[in-house]
């Protein structure tokens, strides 16, 4: 008996042991990596309230079926391997956002939390887009692109929606194969009840210059002031030195650079451009704006010299002027192609006085003069604009403003200067630079309405310092020569005043609990009177009059992550409404021998 129930004993054990050998072996093929399987859980709140949000997808890396939250904005998803995982959260009408968890992330009970905060986004970018091949016809097929933020691909209809955005500034990109790619900008201004309509975006049109056709021309950057300067080395220091050329700012096509000598415009000589024919008709490379041209700015001046040329091998170049208003627009060249093979600087000047009284696109280029391993550089130092040809470095010609004696603002200046459309502008670089690099810093200014490229920089007596991350910064000298008359550096541009911009707000801030930053707002109009405004509000530490219509301030507080703490300046423009006037915002050298008196431009806004 006690033999038959140990026989029966051992059996049922090796029964049961060779059921869990299969239990395990079942698990092992469901999870290879035996036990190591988790739980991601988190909230998904409202960015600005804090509220949860419901219905958001939750997706995790590796996993088939995504989840939602729940109405208390939680979520669960078990079954995780303990890994790295992206997990990305969407929603209608909210900014898609993606977390990364990494394996460290699971605690001891294999729980790894990932709350996320969603910004509310119901902004969306819309419009058509239609074929020029094919008589303006609906254009399927083509991508729609604004970057990591979103991208969709035109329907039958040549429409698109690009959703779930926030008010911000976007490039938009619109490519399909065989044709030309088109770009347009989008600002946070262009959002009208949430909707930016970029109406109808037309592909496929002849290009006028390389990559461009006149859709793409018609959203060219304005070339608002007379004078622009490329390059690290200034004709006369400190008035043009790194900090104050920005030509590499403008917008170029092809194979260019920043270098100490100039922004320079290359031509295209990759392994795979060595087989590109010679043309002197059509530009290898270029920089290219819209100019309003008037009798006070119809000489082009290009203040220029070469690498990798000389006399025997010229580099060739040439200005090309495309008017749009024209029905068959096409590019036309002023005067005959140019060349030169030196390193020495020459002025070159073109005559526009064809085009008095017209705004027309501008392009400046290096032509290919043979195929094969060609490699040639034109280094632009100056792009000049005046009523007669610019010599050197010096300054632009013309009549001084009454007043304004020193300020090398000119009578033909104040004409000639084009109206600034733009309402909101920033000091702060998205990206940092010095003098070792600084073109990356130029380059995004293109994108978030920099100063230094909507407002004209005039260092009369001092350089100004572009990159700091409390705001652009223009100071003074340390000397004896005291003046509140004549700036040591100013900013310039034009504004055509009406009731929606008539209110400027200042924000900035100085660097001394000791000495004073002496400063001034000033409008001069088309016909040369000069106001210096007073502020009409003025909150900072410290903050009085003082003369010749300057304001010193002492005021510390401010930065690049604290924009609340900077002193904020009111100025009524309300008298100026109905008129075109420059605005020049100077720092002045108010007392001796204090140092450089630093004043931080963290943004200006016209509203």
């Amino acid at each position: 008996m006690k033999l038959t129930n140990f026989l029966r004993t051992l059996a049922f054990a090796a029964l049961l042991g060779s059921t869990m050998t299969m239990m395990i072996s079942c698990n092992d093929e469901e999870n290879p990596a035996g036990n190591d399987m988790g739980t991601i859980t988190g909230t998904v709140t409202d960015v600005d309230t804090g509220t949860p949000i419901p219905d958001v997808t939750v997706t995790v890396s590796g996993m088939d079926e995504p989840t939602t939250t729940g109405s208390d904005g939680k979520y669960t998803v078990t079954n995780v391997t303990l890994e790295s995982h992206a997990v990305s959260f969407s929603k209608a009408g909210w900014l898609t956002i993606s977390v990364t968890v990494a394996a460290n992330k699971f605690d001891a009970n294999r729980v790894a939390t990932v709350n996320a905060s969603m910004q509310n986004a119901s902004c969306r970018i819309v419009g058509v887009v239609t074929d020029a091949k094919n008589s303006n016809a609906p254009l399927a097929g083509v991508a729609v692109s604004i970057g990591p933020a979103g991208s969709v691909t035109t329907g039958a209809d040549g429409a698109f929606a690009i959703e779930n955005l926030i008010a911000d500034d976007y490039t938009v990109e619109f490519t399909k194969a065989n044709y030309a790619t088109v770009t347009r900008q989008v600002s946070r201004h262009d959002f009208v009840n949430d909707v930016a309509d970029l109406a109808t975006i037309t592909m496929g049109g002849q290009e006028l210059l390389r990559g461009k056709t006149a859709e793409d021309l018609a959203g060219a950057d304005k070339w608002y002031f007379d004078e622009y300067k490329g390059g690290r080395n200034g004709d006369v220091t400190p008035r043009w030195d790194w900090s104050t050329n920005y030509m590499g700012a403008l917008d170029f096509w092809g194979n260019f650079e920043e270098q100490n000598e100039g922004s320079t415009l290359r031509i295209r000589n990759d392994e795979a451009d060595q087989s590109n024919p010679a043309d002197l008709n059509v530009f290898d490379s270029y920089v290219v704006g819209s100019k309003k041209i008037i009798a006070d700015n119809k000489i082009l001046t290009l203040r220029i010299r070469t690498h990798h040329a000389d006399d025997a091998a010229p580099a060739h170049f040439g200005v090309q002027v495309i008017d749009l208003s024209e029905a068959d627009p096409v590019a036309v060249k002023v005067g005959d192609n140019k060349t030169h093979g030196s390193d020495n600087y020459a002025d070159y000047d073109f005559d526009l006085s064809a085009y008095v009284d017209k705004e027309v696109i501008i392009a400046i280029g290096v032509y290919r003069a043979q195929t094969g391993d060609y490699w040639k550089q034109l280094v632009l130092r100056r792009i000049a604009f005046a009523s007669q040809k610019a010599e050197g470095g010096s300054w632009l010609s013309g009549t001084e403003v009454a007043g304004l004696e020193g300020w090398h603002m000119t009578r033909e200046m104040l004409r000639s200067m084009m109206v600034n459309p733009n309402k909101s502008f920033t000091g702060i670089s998205p990206t940092s630079g010095n003098r070792d690099n600084y073109i990356d810093g130029y380059r995004s200014w293109r994108t978030v309405n920099h100063l230094a490229t909507n407002w004209f920089i005039v260092p009369v007596n001092k350089d100004p310092e572009p990159f700091p991350g409390e705001g652009y910064i223009i100071k003074t000298n340390h000397t004896a020569n005291v003046s509140t008359i004549v700036p040591e550096t100013y900013f310039a541009a034009k504004f055509a005043i009406t009731a929606d911009n008539d209110q400027l707000e200042l924000k900035t801030r100085n660097f001394s609990s000791d000495n004073y930053t002496f400063f001034k707002l000033t409008a001069i109009t088309e016909a040369g009177a000069v106001t210096h405004i007073q502020p009409s509000s003025y909150p900072a530490s410290n903050a009085v009059a003082a003369e010749n219509g300057c304001w010193k301030f002492i005021h510390e507080t401010g930065g690049g992550g604290d924009p609340a703490s900077y002193a904020s300046f009111a100025y009524d423009l309300s008298s100026f409404i109905g008129s075109n006037v420059v605005l020049c915002l100077g720092v002045y050298n108010g007392a001796a021998n204090t140092g450089e008196n630093k004043m931080s431009l963290f943004s200006i806004n016209m509203e």
